[in-house]
């Protein structure tokens, strides 16, 4: 009733009605070791009373936070306690008198002597026993979360994974282990560490180019975030002469887009999350392992994208996304960065199941952007927004009847097939959204911006994922590389800006040059901030794009290591090099390792020890995540809204106080009949 755990399938609640019982056996079954029988009675009350206490708070924090109470939130009290201020008597609800019915009923039953203490010594055998029966529950609920979700522990999603796999009271210690190890690191850090770190970001500062600085100064920034979306999707044709995606082709081409078509994603197994943290702290993702935003994004100090522009140009921000607010701790995340507004799974219509996936990627991209202007119009201008989109990820679970009469291709491979129907899909939502810039004007004011955040294809970085796909670029399995693989890392990045001289750029790049790109343009210059990208329109930008396994790139060769090996290929013919006889190259390459090297491991040192706590960039001031709530936004909305009056820029205010969602015009199946209006926000109230 009170945290949304996304059980998605039978064995799911399976797990999440037993694993409750396999931590309250062992933690009630260390009273039984107490000889003296009213002391152990006593001592089974405190640690049930206890437990019942944590989970009760963790059901207040969840509906203020969103999230479960960590080993941080308990550490850091006094900020917790600050967020919450007044408004925990405001969380109470009446429902909640079901926390105490056991009590009551215990009372009871003890009061009317139906339980009777039993004065008889228990048997260290059988509490041994008791002991054992919580610790194998534990062990087999373990073992079946880890064969329905592998990698639970090590690579962890959402703190809402652990909770409904293994029950709340495995996720505090889980995750105060966790956050002990990550202490452990940041405590050996010391303050002139960072000195180390601003001596690379000076040496590596990039200047703007002036032609392009500011060019979009005082202009909204949104960023639509293609999921999946490769680069060869751009211009593809089905074999019936069908565009895939016609709409971003157009627009890859448009006189007012700048398009890169030698830019590459740089994620690790962080896929997704590494993206953003590379657009909006100009820092990488972790080597290995889970995400940075799930290990180290929710206590870490940030220099983000949202608090900048912010701080510097009067920015409001808010992220769009059709998943659930947990899902890589983004909930938490957006706080740190600094996003005054977070709009969830949610805020959208999730009850029908026809409107998003089953297998939890979340809402269809048609209702996340025809839905997601209803709060877009509420925010002040200028607004820095993202749109994370989904439905184009592998394996979500999509209709034909999404698609209309779109055809895809009779490859035996049904993922290929699926790719192209989820990416028709995103081209038509995008088309869409656009259609709505336009007829409101917004387009005239913003700078929208596009970007692929990782493989589409196959999983990634072994060139045998890839082979399934191989003939549609005229390869076979057997003939398929990793030079082939390396290629396909290219992804999308465009700029659309009314008035902006378009065009096709070759210069080399990838998504850790983005944010300083997007500032310098905002203009806004990066030489204060740490970032680990440089300006694409700088002319001393560096193309040097390094992977996140310190493989890369160079415009003119794609390197391979393995140990102190490496493997150079020349882009032109896609052939490998003989280095033996070719000591200039070799030179280079010695060269180019070390710059990607020392690259990566600033940006490591950065993140893992949290270097940015000890450095705050001139007239930049901290964020502090307590300052906002992703609570009763629309409320939020309203009252500045008001509060402004006359003042007000959002969308709806210049409108005439009127709704703009009737300018949106969708053919989504799911949208056609059931609309909601924009001044009820139904489905809102009840939150």
């Amino acid at each position: 009733m009170d945290f949304s755990l996304g059980l998605e399938n039978l064995l799911q609640h399976f797990f999440a009605v037993v694993n409750p019982f396999a931590t309250i056996v062992l933690l009630m079954s260390l009273a039984l070791y107490i000889n003296r029988a009213k002391l152990s009675y006593l001592v089974m009350g405190i640690i049930y009373l206890a437990d019942s206490l944590f989970i009760y708070s963790n059901v207040l924090y969840y509906r203020q936070f969103s999230d479960f109470i960590s080993f941080g939130s308990i550490t850091g009290v006094s900020k917790v306690a600050k967020g919450l201020g007044t408004t925990t008597i405001g969380m109470i609800q009446p429902r909640d008198a079901m926390y105490l019915i056991d009590f009551v009923l215990i009372i009871i039953l003890f009061a009317s002597h139906f339980i009777k203490i039993d004065k008889h010594p228990f048997r260290k055998l059988n509490a041994v026993a008791t002991t054992c029966i919580g610790l194998m529950l534990f062990s087999a609920d373990l073992a079946g979360s880890e064969a329905n979700r592998p990698q639970l522990l090590g690579r962890t999603f959402d703190h809402s994974y652990i909770v409904k796999y293994l029950g709340i009271n495995s996720f505090l210690p889980y995750d105060s282990i966790r956050s002990l190890q990550n202490d452990q690191v940041r405590s050996n850090a010391t303050e002139t560490e960072i000195d180390d770190v601003l001596a690379y970001n000076k040496k590596n500062y990039v200047a703007p180019n002036p032609v392009y600085f500011g060019k979009a100064n005082g202009k909204n920034i949104i960023i639509i975030h293609l999921e999946s979306f490769e680069q060869f999707l751009i211009n593809f044709k089905l074999p019936n002469g069908e565009e895939v995606t016609p709409f971003l082709n157009s627009l890859y081409g448009d006189k007012n887009t700048i398009s890169f078509d030698n830019f590459y994603h740089e994620v690790g197994t962080g896929r997704t999350s590494d993206a953003e943290t590379m657009l909006e702290s100009g820092l990488f993702g972790l080597p290995s392992g889970t995400s940075f935003f799930t290990k180290l994004g929710t206590e870490n100090t940030f220099q983000g994208a949202p608090a900048i522009l912010a701080q510097k140009k009067g920015y409001t921000s808010a992220v769009f996304h059709g998943n659930t607010g947990g899902f890589w701790s983004r909930n938490i995340v957006y706080k740190n960065l600094g996003y005054n507004y977070f709009f969830d799974q949610s805020y959208y219509d999730h009850e029908n199941p026809d409107t998003q996936s089953l297998n939890t990627y979340g809402i269809k991209d048609k209702i996340l952007f025809s839905e997601g202007v209803k709060y877009l119009e509420q925010m002040q201008q200028p607004f820095y927004v993202k749109f994370l989109t989904v439905t184009n990820h592998e394996s979500y679970q999509f209709s034909d009847e999404d698609n209309g009469d779109f055809q895809s291709t009779d490859n035996p491979d049904s993922k290929v097939n699926q790719y192209f129907k989820t990416a028709h899909y995103l081209d038509k939502s995008v088309e869409e959204f656009f259609n709505y810039l336009k007829a409101t004007g917004l387009d005239k004011n913003s700078m929208i911006v596009l970007y692929g955040d990782h493989y589409g294809l196959g999983n990634g970085q072994d060139s045998k994922d890839r082979k399934p796909a191989s003939v549609l670029f005229g390869k076979t399995p057997e003939t398929w590389t990793k030079f082939d693989t390396t290629q396909m890392q290219r992804v999308p990045f465009m700029i659309h800006m009314d008035g902006l001289k378009g065009g096709i750029n070759h210069t080399y790049g990838g998504e850790i040059d983005v944010l300083p790109t997007l500032l310098h343009l905002a203009g806004i210059n990066t030489d204060q901030y740490v970032q680990m990208g440089t300006d694409l329109f700088s002319k001393q930008h560096s193309q040097l794009v390094a992977f996140r396994n310190k493989d890369f790139v160079t415009p003119n060769y794609t390197v391979y290591r393995d140990g102190d090996t490496a493997q150079v290929y020349s882009n032109k013919t896609g052939e490998e090099i003989d280095m033996r006889d070719n000591p200039e190259l070799l030179t280079k390459v010695d060269n180019w390792e070390k710059r990607v090297d020392l690259k990566l491991k600033t940006s490591d040192n950065v993140n893992n020890k949290n270097l940015l706590r000890f450095y705050t960039p001139l007239g930049f001031i901290p964020v502090n995540p307590t300052n906002y709530s992703y609570q009763n936004q629309v409320q939020q909305m309203e009252k500045l809204r008001d509060s402004l009056g006359d003042k007000s820029t959002s969308l709806y205010s210049q409108n005439g106080n009127k709704s703009t969602t009737d300018l949106y015009t969708t053919d989504s199946v799911q949208l056609q009949d059931d609309r909601t209006p924009i001044d009820s926000w139904s489905y809102l109230d009840k939150k």
